[in-house]
C-alpha cells in the first residue's frame, strides 16, 4: 500500500487515537500501530511536504528508545493535522514536551541562534540524534556514541556544501579532527576510545555556543579549563607558570593550550616536526627572542627542520615556563647549569655564561660582538663592492676588445 501524502486516507483510520498522559508503555505501542502499519508500507519515493521520506522501518524504531514503548507516535508528531487523514502540511516532530530543558538550552546554542537568523542548514535534535532510530548516547550504535560522534558532527562540519551555505567558520573541521592525535587515537583501541576527546567534550552538547561567547567551553578565557578536563596534571603545572599566572590576572593575550597546540589540528608533541614547528609559534609573541635564536646554531638548524638540537622548550621548559628571576626556572642562575648539561655534559660555569639570545646588532650585547658583527658586514659589502667594480670594468674592456677586433680589416680585404 503506498502512502501518498495529500491522498485519502485509508478506510480503517479516519483518525489516530491519542494516548492518555502519561500513556502507560503498552498503550504508547498500541497508539503507534496503525501509524507504523501505515508508514512501513509507504513507497520509497513517498514524501512529506518537507521533502523527506515518509517511509518508516518497524524494526529500527522497534529497537530505538521511542519504539520500547516509551513514547507514542503523537507525542512527538504532536499537531493537530498529525491526528486526522490524510496528514496536511504537518509541522516537523517536536522533543521539548519531553526534553523542555533541552530544548531551552538549544535555543541559545550556536545551532539555535544560526536557525534563529535564518540559517536553515543548522544541526536540529534529528540531525544529531536521529528520528526513529534514535538510541541512548550509552549505546555504540547511537549517532551520539563516542565512537560515532565524528562521524555525526561530520555530517555538517565536512560538508563543503553545507559549510559554504551555513558560513561556518574554520572550514572542514572533522577532516582537521579524523587526522589529529585526538582523531587517530579514536580509531585506535576501544580502551583508548573512552579517553580520547570527542567533539562534545570540548564543544558542549545542548550548551555549545560559539567561541565569542564568554559561556563557551571553548571561549579563549576557558580553553584551558576545558583541556584540563583530561589533562588535569598539565593543565597545574601550567597555571603555576608565568603564562598561567598571567592568565590568572586576567590577561587573555598570554598563550593557552590551543595557541601552542591548536585546535583542530592538534598534532603529537613528541613528533620531531611538532617540535619544531612550534618554535614559530613561540615566535609569535616573542618577536625578539625568535630573532636572536635564529642567529644562533640552534636556531639555525632547528630552521633546517632537524628536531635533535635545542628549541624553546628545551631550555625554557614546555607548560612549566617561568621568568629567569624565579630559582625554579630551568633558566635561572641555579639551574642553567643543569639545563645546559641536558645536551652538554662537559659544560662547567664559564660555559654558561654563554648569551644564547645576544643581539648582535646592540652595544648593550656586549661590545666584541657589536663590532665583530660590523666589521664583518663592511668587509662582506666592501668585498662585493670592489669585486662588482671589477666586474663592470672587465666587462667594459671586453666590449671595447671586441669591437676593435670588429674594425680592423682581415688579411683577405688587405690582399685586395
Amino acid at each position: 500500500m503506498a502512502l501518498v501524502l495529500g491522498l485519502a486516507a485509508p478506510a480503517f483510520a479516519k483518525e489516530a487515537p491519542a494516548p492518555k498522559a502519561p500513556a502507560a508503555a503498552k498503550t504508547a505501542a498500541e497508539a503507534s500501530q496503525k501509524c507504523i502499519d501505515c508508514h512501513s508500507e509507504a513507497e520509497p519515493g513517498d514524501k512529506s511536504a518537507a521533502g523527506k521520506s515518509v517511509l518508516l522501518d518497524p524494526a529500527k524504531h522497534a529497537k530505538s528508545l521511542h519504539g520500547s514503548g516509551k513514547a507514542a507516535c503523537v507525542d512527538c508528531h504532536a499537531d493537530e493535522g498529525m491526528r486526522k487523514y490524510p496528514h496536511k502540511s504537518p509541522k516537523p516532530a517536536q522533543c521539548e514536551s519531553c526534553h523542555a530543558k533541552a530544548v531551552k538550552e538549544y535555543a541559545t546554542t550556536i545551532h539555535g541562534m544560526a536557525r534563529a537568523e535564518g540559517r536553515m542548514v543548522a544541526a536540529t535534535c534529528s540531525d544529531c540524534h536521529g528520528t526513529h532510530d534514535i538510541k541512548a548516547t550509552s549505546d555504540d550504535a547511537a549517532k551520539t556514541s563516542r565512537a560515532n560522534l565524528e562521524a555525526t558532527c561530520g555530517a555538517c562540519h565536512g560538508n563543503e556544501k553545507i559549510i559554504k551555505e551555513g558560513k561556518i567558520p574554520g572550514g572542514n573541521v572533522s577532516a582537521l579532527y579524523h587526522d589529529s592525535i585526538h582523531g587517530r587515537l579514536l580509531g585506535g583501541t576501544t580502551k583508548a576510545k573512552d579517553k580520547v576527546p570527542v567533539c562534545t567534550d570540548c564543544h558542549g552538547t545542548h550548551d555549545m555556543r560559539p567561541k565569542r561567547d564568554p559561556e563557551s567551553a571553548v571561549s579563549r578565557a576557558n580553553v584551558p579549563e576545558t583541556c584540563g578536563t583530561c589533562h588535569g596534571k598539565v593543565k597545574k603545572v601550567w597555571a603555576g607558570s608565568q603564562h598561567g599566572k598571567l592568565r590568572a590576572n586576567n590577561v587573555l593575550q598570554a598563550p593557552g593550550c590551543t595557541d601552542c597546540h591548536g585546535t583542530h589540528t592538534i598534532a603529537d608533541p613528541k613528533t620531531p616536526k611538532w617540535q619544531v614547528g612550534v618554535i614559530k609559534e613561540c615566535g609569535g609573541c616573542h618577536t625578539e627572542f625568535i630573532k636572536t635564536y635564529r642567529d644562533t646554531y640552534h636556531g639555525q638548524v632547528t630552521d633546517l627542520g632537524f628536531a635533535r638540537m635545542a628549541t624553546c622548550a628545551s631550555c625554557h621548559g614546555a607548560h612549566e615556563v617561568l621568568p629567569k628571576s624565579n630559582p625554579m626556572s630551568k633558566v635561572s642562575e641555579q639551574r642553567i647549569l643543569a639545563t645546559c648539561q641536558a645536551c652538554h655534559p662537559k659544560a662547567n660555569a664559564n660555559f654558561v655564561k654563554f648569551q644564547p639570545h645576544a643581539n648582535k646588532h646592540k652595544k648593550e650585547s656586549g661590545l666584541i660582538l657589536y663590532y665583530t658583527t660590523l666589521f664583518m658586514q663592511l668587509l662582506l659589502a666592501g668585498v662585493f663592492a670592489f669585486f662588482g667594480l671589477h666586474t663592470i670594468l672587465w666587462l667594459y674592456r671586453s666590449l671595447a676588445e671586441m669591437k676593435a677586433k670588429r674594425a680592423r680589416p682581415t688579411r683577405e680585404s688587405e690582399k685586395h
